[in-house]
This record gives C-alpha cells, structure tokens and sequence, in this order.
C-alpha cells in the first residue's frame, strides 16, 4: 500500500519519487515533497462583524440594513437568518430570508445568534 499522495493536477494515484520531487507518469506532472498538497491546505475560516467563527448551519442576525440588487426590498437591522451555508467568492454566505427568498450575504454584515 503506497503512501505517496496523489496528484495534485490529475488525481492519479500511480506517482513516485525522484530525489526531492514527486512525479506523476500518467501527466507528467512534477511538484517538490515539500510543496503542500490540496488535501492538506488549511480550510478558511469565516468570521462575523465581531469576530466570532461561523460555521454552516449557524444562525446569524443582519446588523445593518442591506439593500436587494434589483429590487426596492431592503434587509432590516436585526433580521434573523437561520441555517446558512458558507461559500468561497464575493459573498461569503448563502441562505434564505422570509419574505425575500434567496440571497448571498457577507460575513462583515452579520452577527452570530
């Protein structure tokens, strides 16, 4: 059973060692032992206004009111959003809102409930 990681370009799990490199036969793919690999990259952790952690699932309060692109609806101060899903990109979470439907929020807008 090999202990070897694999692939960071294609996934393939037949590469070797050659000196201080990995190697990939199936792409050709080189990359030093000491590189980190996917696997091993530390995940982001995502922060509210005052610095608390937010995973998935939280619940979270709006502290400012939030105008909706492409509608005269806004987001009141103090709008509870239960359940949300933290995501990469601009918009740091995902989640639905009462009366509003779905949306994307950022980190630096809410509160942990």
């Amino acid at each position: 059973m090999s202990t070897l990681p694999h692939c960071p370009a294609c996934h393939s799990e037949f590469t070797y060692e050659d000196g201080n490199n990995y190697v990939c036969p199936e792409c050709a793919h080189e990359w030093s032992k000491d590189a980190l690999v996917p696997s091993e990259v530390q995940q982001r952790v995502y922060k509210d206004a005052f610095g608390n952690v937010l995973v998935n699932g939280d619940s979270v309060t709006v502290i400012k009111d939030l105008k909706v692109k492409g509608s005269a609806s806004v987001v009141k101060v103090g709008t509870k959003v239960k359940n949300i899903r933290l995501v990469d990109g601009d918009h740091d979470i995902d989640c639905k809102i009462d009366g509003i439907g779905a949306m994307q929020l950022k980190t630096e807008f809410v509160k942990k409930a």
